[in-house]
């Protein structure tokens, strides 16, 4: 049975998901939310520009107004360059990426996948070396720069990004809880031959549950 798309749901489709966080809110899919909550202007885009604006005001019914410039201004597309003889390989800029578009490995030279860029360059800052750049690739701005299908295809690379990002945690912590578990079997398992061997063990139960108890929270917490 199909479901009726939120109000939310029909923002986010109009944003152009460069996943830019320029509007205040970490990616398209929360402003959407924000907007529709009431909580944030349909003018905090400026990758999607003065047609971007007239996009939300068409899906939410709030008038036209001009893009605040406290959020950037709208400019051409650009796309970001790594200057390979500098690169250190520390790949801060590969975990800033909202859609996979760098490549490489620590250690490695990096490197840009230009058609996958979404110009959102929030890889530049975290790069220690300042061996990142923003070049223009269009005179167009907005989203005459930008087509649907460039938004479409940017947004499904993020959202399988925080999928795989999500499944990564998630195998990570089982990992991490099962070792704890067989430590704590382990332990378990000792016949302490005096008092102070008894006192040791007890105190690597007490930290070895103390961690366990820590992710469970940390998970619980997570979930609500």
């Amino acid at each position: 049975m199909s479901t009726e798309p939120t109000l939310a749901d029909r923002i986010e489709d109009v944003l152009p998901q460069t996943q830019c966080t320029k509007c205040g809110y970490n990616g398209c899919r929360p402003y959407a939310e924000a907007i529709a909550a009431g909580d944030a202007d349909i003018n905090q885009c400026p990758p999607g520009g003065a047609e971007g604006i007239v996009r939300l005001s068409s899906v939410t019914g709030r008038q036209v107004i001009p893009l605040n410039p406290a959020h950037g201004l709208e400019r051409p597309r650009a796309v970001a360059y790594i200057d390979e003889s500098l690169c250190i390989g520390c790949t801060l800029c590969i975990q800033a990426c909202p859609v996979d578009a760098i490549v490489g490995a620590a250690k490695l030279m990096h490197t840009v996948v230009p058609a996958l860029c979404t110009g959102c360059d929030l890889c530049v800052a975290p790069c220690p070396v300042d061996c990142i750049v923003m070049y223009p690739v269009t005179e167009a701005t907005g989203w005459a720069a930008w087509s649907q299908a460039d938004a479409d295809a940017a947004r499904e690379r993020h959202d399988f990004r925080t999928f795989r990002l999500q499944r990564d945690k998630e195998e990570n912590d089982a990992r991490l809880a099962e070792k704890a578990k067989a430590k704590l079997e382990q332990v378990n398992s000792i016949d302490p031959a005096d008092a102070a061997s008894a006192a040791a063990l007890e105190r690597k139960r007490a930290i070895i549950a103390a961690a366990m108890e820590r992710t469970r929270l940390k998970k619980e917490a997570e979930n609500k």
